[in-house]
């Protein structure tokens, strides 16, 4: 299906180009979210006649994405979710749970501007893209834990998952210091018991 462009449309071409694209993307995407006109005579007549005022809205809707973006680019979003111990998530945090957390935060957006190929699975500092307009982009960062401590924690830097590992071995080293002080002691008496006999 051809269909001439009413804003910027990533990977596909900016205000004005005609392009081809598939029946269901035009369908589902671009004719109700009115980014695409179909390409037919009459519709590039209009666009012609209204290309001033469709530059002009675009022009309008950058410069908010814009201001938006200032203030978004590199925010950090907390997300408490339960998980293993391995920080393996019991569930996933998607590209809707991201946009709630950020129309929470204050932000003025939708949840399809949020940019996520996958859902993510581990607990972690995890970076995503928030695509405000065609041709404005940020980056925040999802700060997903178990607990407000751990995602403290891990907004300094540290790695909560090694730290645990690290103490679990610390641990068992201390456990098996401890068995072997006790199986030494055990030793000693049971010498002590035969040379008596």
């Amino acid at each position: 299906m051809k269909v001439v462009l009413l804003e910027r449309v990533e990977r596909l071409g900016g205000i004005g180009d005609v392009v081809t694209v598939k029946d269901g993307f035009a369908r589902n995407f671009l004719l109700p979210n009115q980014k695409a006109l179909l390409a037919n005579e009459a519709n590039l007549k209009r666009f012609e006649a209204e290309r001033e005022q469709i530059e002009a809205r675009n022009a309008a809707a950058r410069d908010k994405a814009e201001q938006i973006g200032k203030k978004l680019d590199g925010e950090a979003f907390v997300l408490i979710r339960q998980a293993g111990e391995s920080g393996q998530l019991y569930g996933s945090v998607t590209a809707r749970d991201i946009a709630t957390a950020i129309i929470d935060g204050g932000f003025d957006i939708q949840r399809q501007m949020v940019t996520l190929h996958d859902p993510i699975k581990t607990i972690g500092m995890h970076d995503v893209r928030v695509r405000l307009h065609g041709e404005v982009s940020v980056t925040i960062i999802a700060n997903v834990a178990r607990t407000e401590d751990e995602a403290e924690r891990q907004a300094k830097g540290e790695d909560v998952i090694e730290a645990a590992l690290e103490e679990e071995r610390a641990e068992k080293a201390e456990q098996a210091e401890a068995q072997a002080a006790v199986a030494q002691e055990v030793a000693k008496e049971n010498m002590g018991s035969d040379e008596e006999a």
